[in-house]
């Protein structure tokens, strides 16, 4: 039987930020993740904004992880084939696989990898056992669960799920190709839904190496024939829904495969247990569309090998008193609020009819252009450079900022 004090499960962003930190902070620890080498998935691709980012800089990864993504530096906001305001931005594009691998490029002794799945848990207020596979057994002090929607492990250990808001949104990714041209005349785009009744809060446009990659976000069900149609024809489609995007856009094509992710709105049941804890989207989930998720992963984390697991070492056992000061740091609690009530929130300003929320729109979008319009009036540089071509691919940033 291998020892150690803290068994990570799971090898996507949250386990692999823990990894990564715990073995900063000097402390035994295993990743265990059946894919040696992380795969493509359609998640994460891109880490934007400031207080994302700062919260980001909490694990101590963020600046020789970010070296691996593509800044943008600029990002224009956009409605009705208008453009509202040039933003400075702060927004790295990087994707999923490639984010894995450079913070999985961080884990250092004594954190370990084993590239293997875990056949069962079990747990107690003292040590933990993890049954791999092929046999080999783990005893940790503490079983970290990161293990996203994989529910069998949790479901072993009595921990259930509870729906919200069953296929909330569904994401959509893909290669964004000019026409009869060599790029885009943006570096980065956020282009608002024309009318609520095509159930598009916004597509957003932002380079990934010397690619413009798009997320294109909609609130239907999972069988909608709309979903088939962007499939089959993705450029008369989304044109047909945002007829007006060529206007800044100009023509545009659609290369590679359309990947389209459902999303629930969840959270867990009957988590709060002796000897395990769960982070990320193993705890709960949230709308893809507000881009909150990758937030509460850093949040969890952090406050998790930053805070709550050094005191938890300090001292013999681990029983559930110690566990539920994690669930009810005040730092999570905030994060977890924040992130679920932008998730219905931001499916009301987009989508809903009533009069309050057609003023919400028309709200944004006069913010948005006056915001806009005083940057161009107080920032005559700005607006000089504006008029000259950027570079529209740069790789390798040092710092970025989304809408």
């Amino acid at each position: 039987m291998r020892y150690t004090d803290i068994a990570i499960i799971g090898g996507g962003l949250a386990g692999s930020i823990a990894a990564a930190m715990l073995g900063r902070a000097g402390i035994p620890s295993v990743l265990i993740d059946p894919h040696q080498v992380y795969p493509f998935d359609f998640r994460v691709e891109k880490i934007a904004g400031d207080l994302q980012l700062e919260r980001f800089a909490r694990t101590g990864l963020a600046d020789s992880v970010l070296r691996s993504a593509t800044l943008d530096g600029e990002n224009w906001i956009a409605r009705f084939g208008y453009l509202l305001d040039r933003q400075p931005s702060r927004q790295y594009g990087i994707m999923y696989d490639a984010l894995i691998a450079a913070i999985r490029n961080e884990i250092a002794r004594p954190a370990e990898f084993i590239c293997d799945k875990v056949a069962s848990v079990a747990t107690s207020s003292e040590r933990q056992k993890v049954v791999l596979s092929s046999g080999e057994e783990i005893s940790a002090r503490l079983v970290v669960l990161a293990n996203g929607l994989n529910v069998g492990l949790r479901r072993m250990l009595g921990i259930e799920r509870l729906v919200t808001s069953h296929s909330h949104s569904i994401s959509l990714g893909f290669d964004f190709v000019p026409v009869g041209r060599p790029a885009f005349p943006f570096a980065a785009m956020t282009y608002f839904s024309e009318r609520p009744s095509d159930r598009i809060p916004y597509i957003t446009l932002f380079p990934v190496g010397n690619r413009m990659r798009a997320n294109l976000f909609t609130y239907r069900q999972a069988d909608d024939p709309w979903l088939r149609a962007m499939r089959r024809n993705p450029v008369e489609t989304l044109n047909a829904a945002l007829p007006r995007l060529r206007r800044l856009t100009g023509e545009f094509d659609v290369a590679g495969d359309i990947k389209i992710r459902p999303a629930d709105v969840y959270v867990s049941t009957g988590y709060r247990q002796a000897g395990v804890v769960l982070v990320g989207d193993a705890f709960a989930s949230t709308c893809p569309v507000t881009g909150t998720g990758t937030d509460k992963v850093f949040t969890d984390v952090a406050q998790l090998c930053n805070v709550h697991i050094p005191a938890w070492l300090a001292t013999d056992g681990m029983g559930e008193e110690k566990i539920t000061a994690f669930y009810d740091d005040p730092v999570k609690t905030e994060c977890d609020a924040w992130s679920n009530g932008k998730a219905f929130s931001f499916r009301e300003v987009s989508i809903g009819t009533g009069p309050y929320w057609q003023a919400q729109r028309w709200a944004r979008f006069f913010g948005y252009r006056g915001r806009g319009w005083l940057r161009r009036l107080h920032s005559p540089l700005a607006a000089s450079s504006a008029a000259r071509p950027a570079n529209r691919f740069r790789q390798r940033p040092h710092a970025a900022d989304g809408a």
